[in-house]
């Protein structure tokens, strides 16, 4: 997989968390967001660990307690983030939230240069672009009223930050689908745990139905297995920088979910010119970062 075949992923990978507000719309009422995430990480792990249990039993005899403590850390930043970035969402409407959470691409550099770590000139041309888009729609919706909200939303990219440089060092180093399989069954772990604060029945709590079966199996694949499997395949091919340019999309693909599914399914999203041309600097800046017009880049693996 070169660095074009490993951008192509990513924006795949994209793609398939957009679609997650969708299925977690056809969850029912009454089933506990750590259930959810309990339950569907526990069966990504299963789908992936079943075909691949060689290779996932001899990566971790060879990577040890290493490689356990950074699945844990992984699943530990990852429910911080999004706990996080749960409660900072409600300060927002869904467009505007979704472009507050693209700001992780802003951070990640500043991350990276802290642990003095060199970030390519075109990955800052290509963060530019996107924070402008960021900038241009969220401009005239931010109110006094959302500081906090702001925040706690600063502090989730934070976090995902640190989560992205995490694991793209891991998958460097270990096998992909063992890296997989450790980050969804700590995470799993976790929202038992929560879970169980929760709601100490679990599973005898809940409102079992086709459509909660339905909607957890297609989580379990596309949003858990298949997206996070690939996602640290191309990770070995990209700079966490790259990577999370490439997220930055998820913004554009959120936005057509919003605009073209009926109000039955997802929060309908009013796209104003504002929205419309941020996301077209969205979608240049993830481009400039994608195509590698000069071709350097390629060469030098960065």
């Amino acid at each position: 997989m070169n660095r074009l075949q490993a951008n192509i992923c990513l924006l795949c990978v994209t793609l398939c968390w957009s679609a997650e507000v969708i299925l977690y719309a056809c969850v029912p009422d009454g089933v506990p967001a750590f259930a959810t995430s309990c339950v569907t990480s526990f069966a990504g792990a299963a789908l992936l660990v079943f075909p691949f249990r060689r290779r996932v039993a001899e990566t971790l005899r060879t990577g040890g307690r290493r490689l356990a403590a950074g699945g844990l850390l992984l699943a530990a930043l990852s429910a911080a983030y999004n706990t996080l970035f749960l409660y900072g969402s409600k300060s927002f409407d869904v467009a505007s939230g979704a472009f507050t959470f693209a700001m992780t691409v802003v951070v990640l550099p500043v991350v990276l240069l802290t642990m003095r770590r060199r970030v390519a000139l075109e990955t800052w041309i290509s963060v530019a672009l996107v924070l402008a888009g960021i900038v241009l729609a969220l401009g005239p919706s931010v109110r006094a009223t959302q500081t906090t909200g702001l925040a706690v939303m600063g502090a989730g990219c934070l976090l995902r930050a640190v989560g992205i440089v995490v694991l793209a060092d891991m998958a460097k180093k270990h096998d992909p689908i063992a890296v997989a399989v450790l980050l969804e069954a700590f995470a799993g772990v976790l929202s038992l745990a929560g879970w169980f604060a929760e709601d100490p029945r679990l599973f005898a709590g809940l409102p079992v139905s086709r459509t909660l079966v339905a909607a957890w199996a297609l989580y379990s694949y596309f949003i858990v297995g298949f997206a996070q499997a690939l996602n640290v395949f191309a990770m070995r091919r990209v700079t966490a920088a790259n990577a999370t340019v490439v997220y930055s999309v998820e913004i554009v693909f959120s936005l057509a979910w919003g605009s073209l599914l009926p109000a039955g399914i997802v929060e309908r999203i009013a796209l104003s010119p504002r929205i419309l041309l941020g996301a077209a600097l969205v979608v240049a800046g993830s481009l400039a970062e994608i195509l590698d017009v000069r071709g350097k880049r390629r060469e030098a693996g960065t």
